[in-house]
């Protein structure tokens, strides 16, 4: 089960990543054309951010699929749905070929990832942790979580091997849209190692004893609407920072800096795999220390490296790595441990469909806006700026937390 969620969430960061990385080096030059090269970059963050607003209603959409058809035709539907609005933007025109019908486009096939990823959402990421031995549960917390480096390390090469063996006008005119192709093809594999799961024995008595099966939207807002905004703030430092160590630096180097997108690329990907050593320490750190008490302390930290790290940028090779390197770093050790930290507070006829709201909201609150307001902040007052939205994150993850520990002693879980 642990390598089907793997290849699942994989498949997942692999389509999120690429279109990132497209969002920076080619939809501003493709789409917004008409505009400086800052603008242009704003705008394709505006669509971007598009997928985590989405997100939400797709919960609520495939929601009702799997109530009325099953969790098989669930995901059939959502990951169908994630790889036509995938592939699709491969074929997306220019805007000097049909002009601004081309941004609407963009946002529409945006916009259907994001009811996708809302559908696509298994469960298993947190339920993992809530049902494994009371002393392993953080290290089965940081299994699914693998996928994100794994899928940027793929994304990041496979842009960097295009970008450095085409020239800039093939690549901008078809290179870029090889990696959608592939992408497109690993969610079709992503697809049969998910069905597989849901065949498992394991699964199986899940959903038998109610983990696992779906609760209409009204009624779990009704009666865990305040233990899924809680959820959804514990992990906001480690989502905000998932964007500041990933998308937003991609974008202030090729913007302001003399270094090409392939160098770079290279050298988050040798930074995500930090990041996935750091996921594996997270789960043997947190079964010692206990998964919130790491929440908090890694929330220290992000807010301590909101205050000088993003000056790094500016710091030629040797300060982009360090960046990227102790960036990835925090991100593994409290992205590990960010899925479901308060997943045990839901009742358990709820559990799967609040778990499901509360990852939507962590990531719109945390990640959606993430390399939008970082962009305008720097380029407008300097990159000490693009700190503040970090901090932010580690503020809300402190309070969250705070507040839950206040709600369990006072044996108010819902």
């Amino acid at each position: 089960m642990a390598i089907g969620v793997i290849i699942g969430r994989t498949s997942e960061f692999f389509d999120f990543f690429v279109y990132a990385i497209a969002s920076v080096v080619v939809f501003p030059k493709l789409v917004f054309p008409y505009v400086d090269a800052l603008t242009g970059t704003l705008y394709s963050f505006a669509i971007f951010a598009l997928a985590f607003v989405a997100r939400p209603f797709g919960t609520a959409l495939f929601t009702y699929i799997d109530r009325t058809y099953g969790r098989g035709m669930k995901l059939t539907v959502a990951l169908f749905l994630l790889g036509v609005s995938t592939v699709a933007v491969a074929f997306l025109p220019a805007y000097k070929d049909i002009g601004i019908a081309s941004a609407y486009i963009l946002a529409v096939l945006r916009t259907g990832q994001g009811l996708a990823l809302g559908g696509s959402w298994d469960g298993l990421a947190s339920l993992l942790a809530v049902n494994a031995p009371q002393n392993r549960r953080g290290w089965y917390a940081m299994i699914p979580q693998l996928g994100a480096p794994l899928g940027l390390i793929v994304a990041s090469a496979l842009f960097a091997y295009i970008i450095a063996n085409l020239s800039a006008a093939d690549f901008l005119e078809w290179g870029w849209r090889y990696p959608f192709f592939v992408a497109f093809a690993i969610n079709v594999v992503a697809l049969f190692a998910r069905l597989r799961i849901v065949v498992t024995p394991e699964y199986t008595r899940l959903f038998e004893t109610r983990e696992l099966q779906p609760s209409p939207i009204g009624e779990t807002l009704r009666f865990g609407g305040r233990n899924i905004v809680i959820g959804a703030f514990a992990p906001l430092a480690s989502f905000a920072l998932f964007h500041m160590v990933t998308v937003f630096p991609l974008s202030w180097v090729f913007l302001y800096t003399s270094a090409g997108p392939a160098r770079f690329l290279v050298i988050q990907a040798a930074g995500a795999t930090v990041g996935i050593a750091a996921i594996v320490a997270s789960g043997w750190v947190a079964d010692r220390v206990g998964r919130r008490t790491l929440l908090a302390i890694t929330a220290g930290a992000i807010a301590a490296f909101s205050g000088f790290a993003p000056q790094l940028l500016n710091g030629g090779d040797a300060g982009e790595v360090v960046f990227m390197f102790s960036g990835f770093i925090l991100l593994g050790l409290s992205f590990g441990q960010a899925s479901g930290a308060v997943a045990s507070n839901f009742g358990m006829a709820y559990r799967y469909t609040s778990s499901a709201l509360t990852s939507d909201l962590a990531w719109l609150f945390g990640a959606g806006f993430a390399p939008l307001v970082a962009l305008s902040l720097s380029s407008s007052f300097g990159l000490p700026f693009a700190g503040l939205y970090l901090l932010s994150g580690a503020v809300g993850t402190l309070i969250a937390l705070q507040i839950n520990r206040q709600i369990e002693t006072a044996g108010g879980s819902v």
